[in-house]
């Protein structure tokens, strides 16, 4: 067996054997790989996770000469019939280990499994991941009520987020058909308005829809996570309960017929329901049903969600701010009545 010094001459010798040619080429590959993006899509989340990854990808290839050799593995393993340098382009550029405390990018999504390598992955499936607080009496309501409240607040939160004709821009009936009487009115009223005021409020931001001919569920499963909770409240000179909703709903969607545009969108949705007795019925009202979305459009002044696909056209008005986690439950920008229309930076999804 050779010793530690033949391994070192032998490394080296196999080392000299890559000419300055060879070298040239290496470094016009990692020179590719480092080109920065465009400047009109700088500013879309997407775009600047894959800057970060192609960044990592240059300081692999120049770090050393282990990292060459771990590119080039033939040249420690002689091979009868070998058939030669690799064509520059399709030389394997390889990543170097991952440096303790750095977060690698997250996958791209595939059409096989768009959910994997995202913190979605854990996520529950659907109406599973609404989970409730155990019911007790609160507010002047029975505990019977206060159950029956919460099993009715999960069936409008998967008519609003997960109905399928919903989704796909169609009239939200399942959950109007939810909504007390009176709000009901009032939803339909203020639904999808043709003409209307900058600051008024189109009703179709309660639920989550995908513009018309925008976007196809590239699958049958969506991705939920967060919390219900459910405290005594008294609000309009009533006595009851409040349920707050705070929840991650993450869709793959694609632009329709095209499934390898796939992308993971990512909704943030917030709210409340006030639950009371009035005449002997149980009231469930709706109060700040809202959202954020990413990726999404920004230059576009409806309610409805707009995808911003890897190949969209560059948006016409940039995000703002540092960029946040978009599986950040936490992360609050929705009751702030100045930023109620703001278009916030996002990181990938």
């Amino acid at each position: 067996m050779p010793n530690g010094d033949d391994l070192d001459a032998r490394f080296n010798e196999l080392v000299a054997q890559i000419d300055e040619d060879e070298r040239r080429r290496m470094r016009a590959a990692a020179s590719r790989g480092a080109r920065a993006p465009r400047s009109d899509k700088a500013t879309r989340p997407r775009r600047a996770g894959r800057g970060l990854l192609a960044a990592g990808l240059v300081a692999a290839v120049i770090g050393g000469a282990t990292v060459i050799v771990a590119a080039r593995p033939d040249l420690l393993t002689p091979q009868v019939g070998s058939p030669g340098p690799v064509p520059e382009e399709t030389q394997p550029v390889m990543a170097a280990p991952e440096a303790a405390g750095v977060e690698t990018a997250t996958p791209e999504p595939t059409t096989a499994d768009p959910f994997a390598g995202s913190p979605a992955e854990k996520y529950a499936e659907g109406a599973a991941g609404f989970v409730l607080p155990k019911a007790k009496a609160l507010g002047g309501l029975s505990k019977k009520d206060v159950a029956k409240a919460l099993d009715r607040t999960r069936k409008l939160m998967t008519a609003a987020f997960l109905d399928r004709k919903t989704l796909m821009g169609g009239k939200p009936k399942a959950f109007m058909k939810l909504l007390d009487r009176e709000q009901r009115v009032w939803f339909q009223k203020y639904l999808d308005l043709k003409k209307r005021a900058k600051d008024d409020f189109d009703s179709r931001g309660w639920v989550t829809s995908f513009a018309p001919k925008t976007a196809q569920l590239s699958t049958d499963v969506i991705k939920v996570k967060g919390r219900t909770t459910v405290a005594k409240a008294r609000k309009y000179g009533r006595s009851g309960a409040e349920v707050k909703l705070n929840y991650l709903v993450v869709y793959a969607v694609n632009r329709p017929g095209q499934p390898t545009t796939t992308i993971r969108l990512v909704t943030h949705r917030v709210g409340s329901v006030f639950v009371y007795r009035e005449a002997g019925e149980l009231v469930l009202w709706l109060k700040d049903w809202s959202k954020t979305s990413t990726p999404v459009r920004c230059d576009v002044g409806d309610f409805f969600i707009h995808p911003a696909y890897d190949d969209s056209a560059p948006d016409a008005v940039k995000p703002s701010g540092p960029p946040s986690n978009p599986y950040d439950l936490d992360d609050d920008k929705h009751g702030k009545k100045d930023d109620k229309d703001r278009c916030w930076a996002s990181d990938p999804t």
